[in-house]
Protein backbone atom coordinates (compact mmCIF):
# COMPACT_ATOMS: atom_id res chain seq x y z
CA UNK A 1 0.00 0.00 0.00
CA UNK A 2 2.80 2.44 0.84
CA UNK A 3 4.61 1.37 -2.32
CA UNK A 4 1.49 2.17 -4.36
CA UNK A 5 1.13 5.58 -2.63
CA UNK A 6 4.78 6.31 -3.35
CA UNK A 7 4.25 5.39 -7.02
CA UNK A 8 1.24 7.70 -7.30
CA UNK A 9 3.20 10.52 -5.67
CA UNK A 10 6.12 10.11 -8.09
CA UNK A 11 3.74 9.89 -11.06
CA UNK A 12 1.91 13.04 -9.94
CA UNK A 13 5.22 14.86 -9.38
CA UNK A 14 6.61 13.94 -12.80
CA UNK A 15 3.29 14.74 -14.50
CA UNK A 16 3.04 18.12 -12.74
CA UNK A 17 6.63 18.97 -13.64
CA UNK A 18 6.06 18.08 -17.30
CA UNK A 19 2.85 20.12 -17.39
CA UNK A 20 4.61 23.15 -15.86
CA UNK A 21 7.52 22.78 -18.28
CA UNK A 22 5.06 22.57 -21.19
CA UNK A 23 3.27 25.75 -20.02
CA UNK A 24 6.54 27.68 -19.85
CA UNK A 25 8.24 26.36 -22.99
CA UNK A 26 5.35 26.35 -25.51
CA UNK A 27 4.98 30.17 -25.73
CA UNK A 28 8.67 30.41 -26.65
CA UNK A 29 8.63 27.53 -29.15
CA UNK A 30 5.37 28.14 -31.05
CA UNK A 31 6.50 31.43 -32.67
CA UNK A 32 9.35 29.45 -34.24
CA UNK A 33 6.88 26.95 -35.70
CA UNK A 34 4.71 29.55 -37.43
CA UNK A 35 4.76 30.12 -41.19
CA UNK A 36 7.08 33.07 -40.49
CA UNK A 37 9.44 32.25 -37.61
CA UNK A 38 9.32 35.05 -35.01
CA UNK A 39 11.83 34.15 -32.29
CA UNK A 40 12.40 36.25 -29.16
CA UNK A 41 15.79 37.94 -29.39
CA UNK A 42 16.28 40.65 -26.74
CA UNK A 43 17.22 44.15 -27.88
CA UNK A 44 20.76 45.16 -27.01
CA UNK A 45 21.42 48.36 -25.07
CA UNK A 46 23.00 49.82 -28.25
CA UNK A 47 19.82 49.07 -30.23
CA UNK A 48 17.71 50.74 -27.56
CA UNK A 49 19.94 53.85 -27.66
CA UNK A 50 19.75 53.90 -31.47
CA UNK A 51 15.95 53.67 -31.36
CA UNK A 52 15.79 56.50 -28.82
CA UNK A 53 18.07 58.57 -31.08
CA UNK A 54 15.55 58.11 -33.93
CA UNK A 55 12.75 59.26 -31.61
CA UNK A 56 14.41 62.56 -30.65
CA UNK A 57 12.12 65.56 -31.23
CA UNK A 58 9.16 63.22 -31.77
CA UNK A 59 5.92 63.03 -29.82
CA UNK A 60 2.70 61.05 -29.94
CA UNK A 61 1.86 57.45 -29.20
CA UNK A 62 4.53 54.79 -29.70
CA UNK A 63 4.02 51.11 -30.44
CA UNK A 64 6.60 48.34 -30.38
CA UNK A 65 5.53 45.48 -32.65
CA UNK A 66 6.96 42.27 -31.21
CA UNK A 67 7.84 43.95 -27.91
CA UNK A 68 9.45 40.88 -26.34
CA UNK A 69 10.40 41.69 -22.75
CA UNK A 70 9.35 45.34 -23.10
CA UNK A 71 12.78 47.01 -23.20
CA UNK A 72 11.92 49.49 -25.98
CA UNK A 73 8.49 50.34 -24.54
CA UNK A 74 9.94 50.97 -21.08
CA UNK A 75 12.86 53.05 -22.42
CA UNK A 76 10.46 55.16 -24.51
CA UNK A 77 8.14 55.65 -21.51
CA UNK A 78 11.12 56.89 -19.49
CA UNK A 79 11.63 59.50 -22.25
CA UNK A 80 8.03 60.67 -21.88
CA UNK A 81 6.21 58.64 -24.53
CA UNK A 82 2.93 56.87 -23.96
CA UNK A 83 4.09 53.49 -25.23
CA UNK A 84 2.38 50.20 -26.11
CA UNK A 85 3.83 46.78 -26.85
CA UNK A 86 2.27 43.89 -28.76
CA UNK A 87 3.72 40.43 -28.24
CA UNK A 88 2.53 36.85 -28.87
CA UNK A 89 4.25 35.28 -25.86
CA UNK A 90 2.13 35.72 -22.70
CA UNK A 91 5.10 35.11 -20.37
CA UNK A 92 7.00 37.99 -21.99
CA UNK A 93 3.94 40.26 -21.76
CA UNK A 94 3.51 39.51 -18.05
CA UNK A 95 7.22 40.04 -17.47
CA UNK A 96 7.07 43.35 -19.40
CA UNK A 97 4.18 44.54 -17.23
CA UNK A 98 6.15 43.65 -14.10
CA UNK A 99 9.28 45.46 -15.37
CA UNK A 100 7.24 48.57 -16.24
CA UNK A 101 5.76 48.55 -12.73
CA UNK A 102 9.20 47.97 -11.16
CA UNK A 103 10.70 50.84 -13.20
CA UNK A 104 7.84 53.17 -12.28
CA UNK A 105 6.52 53.71 -15.83
CA UNK A 106 3.47 51.43 -15.71
CA UNK A 107 1.16 54.47 -16.02
CA UNK A 108 2.68 55.28 -19.44
CA UNK A 109 2.88 51.73 -20.78
CA UNK A 110 0.51 48.99 -21.90
CA UNK A 111 1.35 45.50 -23.10
CA UNK A 112 -0.99 43.26 -25.07
CA UNK A 113 -0.88 39.59 -26.02
CA UNK A 114 -1.78 39.80 -29.69
CA UNK A 115 -0.86 38.83 -33.22
CA UNK A 116 0.39 41.90 -35.13
CA UNK A 117 -1.69 40.96 -38.18
CA UNK A 118 -4.89 41.28 -36.15
CA UNK A 119 -4.16 44.76 -34.75
CA UNK A 120 -4.68 48.16 -36.34
CA UNK A 121 -1.78 50.54 -35.80
CA UNK A 122 -3.65 53.57 -37.15
CA UNK A 123 -3.53 55.55 -33.89
CA UNK A 124 0.28 55.46 -33.57
CA UNK A 125 2.70 58.09 -34.88
CA UNK A 126 5.83 56.18 -33.83
CA UNK A 127 6.27 52.51 -34.67
CA UNK A 128 9.19 50.28 -33.70
CA UNK A 129 9.52 46.90 -35.40
CA UNK A 130 11.74 43.95 -34.56
CA UNK A 131 10.82 41.84 -37.54
CA UNK A 132 12.37 39.14 -39.66
CA UNK A 133 13.06 39.46 -43.41
CA UNK A 134 10.17 37.14 -44.40
CA UNK A 135 7.54 39.39 -42.81
CA UNK A 136 8.87 42.83 -43.76
CA UNK A 137 7.23 43.15 -47.24
CA UNK A 138 3.78 42.32 -45.83
CA UNK A 139 4.29 44.56 -42.81
CA UNK A 140 5.49 47.42 -45.03
CA UNK A 141 2.20 47.27 -46.93
CA UNK A 142 0.10 47.01 -43.73
CA UNK A 143 1.79 50.02 -42.12
CA UNK A 144 1.57 52.13 -45.28
CA UNK A 145 -2.18 51.45 -45.44
CA UNK A 146 -2.90 52.06 -41.75
CA UNK A 147 -0.61 54.81 -40.50
CA UNK A 148 -1.11 58.56 -40.69
CA UNK A 149 0.95 60.87 -42.88
CA UNK A 150 3.27 62.00 -40.03
CA UNK A 151 4.19 58.52 -38.76
CA UNK A 152 7.78 57.40 -38.29
CA UNK A 153 8.61 53.71 -38.50
CA UNK A 154 11.84 52.42 -36.97
CA UNK A 155 13.01 48.98 -38.09
CA UNK A 156 15.55 47.09 -35.98
CA UNK A 157 17.92 44.40 -37.29
CA UNK A 158 16.24 44.18 -40.72
CA UNK A 159 15.23 47.07 -43.01
CA UNK A 160 12.07 47.28 -45.06
CA UNK A 161 12.60 45.99 -48.61
CA UNK A 162 11.05 48.80 -50.69
CA UNK A 163 11.46 51.88 -48.54
CA UNK A 164 14.60 53.99 -48.43
CA UNK A 165 15.46 55.01 -44.87
CA UNK A 166 15.50 58.69 -43.92
CA UNK A 167 18.05 58.03 -41.19
CA UNK A 168 20.18 55.11 -40.05
CA UNK A 169 22.01 54.59 -36.76
CA UNK A 170 24.33 51.88 -35.50
CA UNK A 171 26.03 49.04 -37.27
CA UNK A 172 25.73 45.27 -37.53
CA UNK A 173 22.90 43.79 -35.46
CA UNK A 174 22.48 47.12 -33.66
CA UNK A 175 21.51 48.98 -36.86
CA UNK A 176 18.15 50.75 -36.90
CA UNK A 177 16.48 52.38 -39.90
CA UNK A 178 13.98 55.26 -39.60
CA UNK A 179 11.34 55.81 -42.28
CA UNK A 180 9.08 58.86 -42.38
CA UNK A 181 5.85 57.75 -43.98
CA UNK A 182 5.20 61.16 -45.59
CA UNK A 183 7.86 60.27 -48.20
CA UNK A 184 5.86 57.26 -49.37
CA UNK A 185 2.51 58.98 -49.69
CA UNK A 186 3.41 61.36 -52.49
Amino acid sequence: SSRRSWGLLVTAGVGGTLLALYAVVIPFVTPALRKVCLPFVPATSSQIQNVLKMLENRSGLLVDIGSGDGRIVIAAAKKGFKAVGYELNPWLVWYSRYRAWRDGVHHNTKFYISDLWKVSFSCYTNVVVFGVPQMMPQLEKKLEEELEYNARIIACRFPFPSWIPDRTAGEGIDTVWAYDLKHYRG
